[in-house]
């Protein structure tokens, strides 16, 4: 077989299984890369050159930088102000959907979500909306400013170091800015006129700490509630207190309601509703598994796991011991329902649902710890004003040091995200847990993998007959075909991963139709940062999902219209811009 079949199959399988989603993102790139070695198409010299590329630095860096702003509290205290002004909905919904996009443009845009997600809710409550009003234009939001500088997204890296290996330098640091900026201006301007409209008006009970759908833990039962009449009545008190009855925990082992009955003395109960557990507790006559905080400003709220938290993995009472006992986990979410087991044993997944009880400023300060997305409002923290000042000096020194003084982003950012650790803005163990070490074995890996599906030759084949099949199309339906295609790609796979593919494409592409490749690699840009389609798209869209009451094809009906004006807005900007 030739080199280009060999790499079209390695790599038609790699998509394949990132596409199933059974299989971890980096083991498949890791798998890609073995068999790309094994196949003879990398080099043993190349296999781990992925990992030396300019971009894993400048990624670790930038995750690392927003981390230590993420947790100064400075963005939280804006959006909080912001929130608490009173202006018509779409006013204020566009002035903090504007903020997250900006956000998103210097900093990880799940972290943008996580600060602004809160103040989203608060809005929609101040002006009797459901949360579900305003949470997927926030996720929108973000993902479109996260297009718009080479730091926004992983993905923008990427292409900047497919462009830097095929035509001799990187992407300058706002090279796709006047493009990716009138996209994301025309996407934010559609949501705050129309998108919000369009989102479904649907409270799940997931949104408010006091009907989240709860997942909790009641008893012991009592010897006295022992006798037939009294199960019967507990029986009957469940219903009336609408909560399920998932299971009943004896000891270490989970059984059925009805295969455990009749109940045994020192059974407890998993419930599952939306209620509030201490209301349940109290018409069941029933003890949760924690105790009321005596803080003089407790509350329970409710919070999403974000994606690269410290408490991926851990049982739920990490949070006890992190906080000394302020703050508790009272309650899971959906998948403590799936899972069914006892309180303790439950291990937190990103994306899971919790209930947490406890001093509201402690809750707000181990949220931005934890990565944790707040959906009840939250209280306000204090901040370390030097600290953050000079947090957000550094960050904007590093920023000008790449765009005035042509600095490698690589050093610039290195040496910023090194004097921040120098400085002690984040804990030690933090340093490391801010980095998702997942995306960046993903990177590393792909990277030869991406290269050889060029150098085999297989990527100029591809690019063939899709010049073939543009034929002399002007530039601007060149451009809107390669978003298009590289958008309905992303639904599938990890825009990382589709950043590299298609870059490679792009370039040949480019080269088979006469027209500048920058055109085709702006135009992979934007459409690798377009996931409005599906909840599965983008890991800000699968956030919001639960907190927001959305079903699958919500995201349709409100991101739909976003894709198609995000085609029409980059292929004129490209053929404008690029066109002659």
């Amino acid at each position: 077989m030739s080199p280009a079949i060999l790499s079209t199959l390695v790599l038609g399988v790699a998509l394949a299984l990132f596409a199933s989603g059974r299989v971890r993102h980096d083991l498949v790139a890791l798998l890609a890369l073995a068999s790309c070695l094994l196949l003879g198409l990398v080099a043993p010299a190349d296999a781990f050159s992925g990992f030396a590329d300019h971009s894993v630095v400048v990624i670790v860096a930038v995750l690392i930088i927003g981390r230590a702003i993420e947790l100064s509290g400075v963005a939280d205290a804006v959006t909080d102000r912001l929130a608490a002004l009173k202006a018509p909905f779409p006013l204020q919904l566009g002035v903090i959907l504007i903020i997250g996009a900006t956000l998103s443009a210097f900093m990880n845009n799940i972290a943008a979500l996580a600060i602004t997600m809160p103040a989203v809710v608060g809005v929609c409550r101040a002006h009797n909306l459901p949360p579900s009003a305003g949470l997927m234009p926030m996720a929108f939001a973000t993902i479109l400013g996260g297009m718009t500088t080479l730091i926004g997204t992983p993905a923008n890296l990427i292409l900047s170091s497919v462009r830097e290996d095929q035509l001799g330098a990187p992407f300058a640091f706002f090279q796709m800015t006047p493009v990716a900026g009138a996209v994301a201006i025309a996407g934010v301007a559609y949501i705050c006129l129309v998108g919000w409209r369009l989102a479904p008006r649907r409270d799940s009970g997931e949104a408010a700490s006091k009907d989240a759908y709860a997942v909790f833990e009641l008893g012991p039962i009592s010897q006295e509630e022992m006798n037939a009449d009294a199960e019967a009545a507990l029986i009957e008190a469940l219903k009336n207190a609408k909560v399920a009855a998932l299971a009943v925990l004896r000891g270490s082992r989970v059984l059925d309601l009805a295969t455990a009955r009749p109940l045994q003395a020192r059974d407890r109960l998993l419930l599952g509703g939306a209620v509030d557990p201490w209301e349940a507790a109290k018409k069941l006559n029933l003890s949760l598994h924690a105790q009321r905080s005596s803080a003089e400003d407790a509350a329970t709220i409710v919070v999403v796991v974000g994606n690269g938290s410290p408490l991926v993995g851990r049982p739920v009472d990490t949070v006890r011991w992190d906080t000394n006992g302020e703050v508790v986990v009272i309650a899971g979410g959906r998948r403590a329902a799936e899972v069914r087991q006892p309180m303790q044993r439950l291990r937190v997944e990103a994306g899971d649902q919790l209930t947490m009880h406890g001093s509201a400023e402690q809750i707000a300060i181990y949220a931005r710890y934890a990565r944790l997305l707040e959906v009840a409002r939250r209280a306000s923290a204090q901040i370390n004003l030097p600290r953050a000042l000079t947090a957000l000096g550094i960050y904007v020194a590093a920023v000008v040091a790449s765009v005035s003084v042509g600095m490698p982003t690589a050093f610039s950012f290195g040496a910023a995200a090194a004097l921040i650790a120098a400085l002690g803005f984040l804990p030690p163990k933090e340093i490391y847990s801010s980095v998702d070490w997942s995306i960046i074995v993903l990177i590393g890996a792909m990277i030869p993998v991406g290269e050889s599906f060029q150098s085999s030759g297989a990527a100029l084949i591809f690019a063939g007959e899709l010049a073939q099949l543009l034929g002399g199309a002007p530039l601007f339906w060149a451009a809107a075909a390669m978003v298009t295609a590289t958008m309905l790609l992303s639904i599938f796979l990890n825009n990382v991963a589709t950043a590299i593919i298609m870059g490679q494409i792009a370039v040949s592409v480019a080269q088979a139709i006469g027209v500048s490749p920058d055109a085709l690699l702006i135009a992979v840009l934007i459409g690798a940062s377009s996931d409005f389609l599906t909840p599965i798209g983008h890991q800000n869209n699968l956030l919001v999902m639960g907190p927001g009451g959305y079903r699958f094809m919500d995201y349709g009906r409100v991101g739909a219209p976003l894709a198609l004006l995000v085609i029409f807005v980059a292929a004129k900007m490209i053929e404008l811009g690029f066109a002659g």
